[in-house]
């Protein structure tokens, strides 16, 4: 398939949210596999609404996700030149026509529709006025925009790469707005217009656009241009099966990188809410997204956001992925909770990638290794009231460990090995369960109940640290 040419085009009124990601991955994935170009392209005509800000925030959580773009940002805020003589071209051919209807009138007529439970579309009182009466109402000051012709007879029809054949019979399409009064291009005319200037070739957009493809399609055969293919993606929507909204975990792509999800995680999630690859796997390079992305992958049926899903693919992405590529996302998160030090970059850089690689299995999400890490990068942590109920009631460990800590105080070789045949060597001459004193030390040495392996958590930490902890009164 040469030459593909494809486009990711979100209005700045709001962030980068979920569903605008996917559309945005589902675009970047297809221009990849086919090697052909993604196009970023800025829908800012709507200049109430619209922000400099919104607009960082899309760049931000384009960026974040990996996606880059070949070409843009465009801006059709700087294109006004080009709508406006694409509408006065189509006027002059008699595609188009003035339309003087007030909004008054026009809200008036869809109101008395509604109150007679009729379906309305405009009634073209304009089509057919003739030009001295257009010329007449011009002198008279008049404002108007420019309306669309749309055929009195027939049907247009297009092959969606999603859902197959659609029609649409042109007694069901109204005659469109293409320039408002104030010279603003409408969603049509901007879409297409732009879509013809960048030589788009696959228009991959939300099945909330199906309806418009059908006004969109008769400007491009009014133009005399290609009609690009189309292929709609179905929507997402949360478990209850209702339109995804905050209540189910639907934010900016941003919030979900500052609450600690990895990118390739997100990526990877993001792809598979709608399509699938054929061969049941959910976790999935990037690499092999492109190798095995098609439009024939993408489900017609509703996708379902599961956040916990999400929350698991992003353990597995934490516990495969190395320590040293991890390395710059803990240190923000140490930043952050002021538990970073220099060192951890220069001599004892090893020993801190050791350390992620210790939380990693047990990190489901990036502040993890915060919670989880406190006690190795910090002497000031606190015991959870749960786990010293449940393993430091036995009276015996305050003389238990005591103990055991000076026979690991007197070890010449301190390591996981050595550490754990001294412990199990000791509970065998004091003739308990070497369970009472793996669990009490986990929460003396963590402060937690659940946490790595005791030993390896011995090793981690050192044997100074370790027997000092062990030595505390509780």
């Amino acid at each position: 398939m040469p030459d593909v040419r494809v486009r990711f085009a979100p209005s700045p009124t709001g962030y980068l949210h979920v569903g605008g990601a996917r559309t945005a991955l589902f675009n970047w994935l297809f221009a990849k596999h086919y090697e052909g170009k993604f196009i970023l392209r800025i829908e800012d005509t709507d200049v109430e609404r619209s922000s400099s800000q919104m607009v960082a925030g899309i760049l931000e959580g384009l960026s974040w996700l990996g996606l880059q773009w070949d070409e843009g940002p465009c801006f059709q805020s700087e294109r006004m030149n080009q709508y406006q003589a694409t509408a006065r071209k189509l006027l002059q051919e008699q595609k188009a026509y003035p339309c003087f209807c007030s909004q008054e009138l026009l809200s008036a007529k869809r109101e008395a529709a509604a109150k007679a439970k009729m379906a309305w579309k405009y009634d073209g009182t304009c089509r057919e006025l003739s030009e001295a009466e257009v010329r007449h109402r011009e002198e008279q000051g008049q404002t108007w925009t420019i309306r669309f012709k749309v055929p009195s007879d027939g049907k247009i029809d297009f092959d969606d790469q999603v859902f197959g054949a659609i029609e649409h019979d042109f007694q069901n399409i109204e005659d469109f707005v293409l320039l408002r009064s104030d010279g603003m291009p409408t969603y049509h005319l901007g879409v297409v217009v732009d879509d013809i200037d960048m030589r788009i070739t696959h228009v991959i957009r939300g099945a909330d656009h199906i309806s418009n493809t059908p006004k969109q399609i008769l400007l491009y055969q009014a133009l005399g241009q290609p009609v690009p293919l189309f292929a709609h993606v179905p929507l997402i929507l949360g478990p209850d099966r209702t339109r995804l909204s905050k209540r189910h975990g639907a934010t900016s792509v941003t919030a979900y990188r500052d609450q600690g999800y990895l990118p390739e995680a997100f990526r990877n999630f993001l792809a598979l809410l709608g399509w699938a690859s054929g061969d049941d796997r959910e976790k999935m390079t990037t690499q092999e997204l492109i190798q095995k992305f098609s439009l024939q992958g993408i489900n017609k049926s509703n996708a379902i956001f599961n956040l916990e899903k999400l929350g698991w693919l992003n353990s597995q992405y934490l516990s495969s992925t190395p320590a040293a590529e991890l390395f710059p996302y803990v240190k923000a998160e140490m930043e952050k909770a002021r538990l970073w030090g220099p060192e951890y970059e220069s001599n004892q850089k090893q020993w801190f990638l050791s350390l992620i690689d210790l939380l990693k299995t047990r990190a489901r999400l990036l502040p993890d290794f915060v919670t989880n890490g406190r006690a190795f990068l910090s002497d000031e942590y606190e015991i959870e009231a749960y786990a010293q109920e449940k393993f430091l009631k036995e009276p015996s460990l305050k003389l238990l460990l005591p103990e055991l800590a000076s026979r690991l105080d007197a070890l010449s070789g301190f390591d996981s090995e050595s550490c754990e045949s001294t412990l199990r060597k000791f509970a065998e001459e004091k003739q308990v369960k070497a369970g009472l004193l793996i669990n009490a030390a986990r929460v003396l040495l963590t402060g937690k109940a659940v946490a790595p392996g005791i030993f390896q958590v011995m090793n981690a930490l050192g044997q100074r640290r370790t027997v000092a902890r062990l030595r505390k009164v509780f």
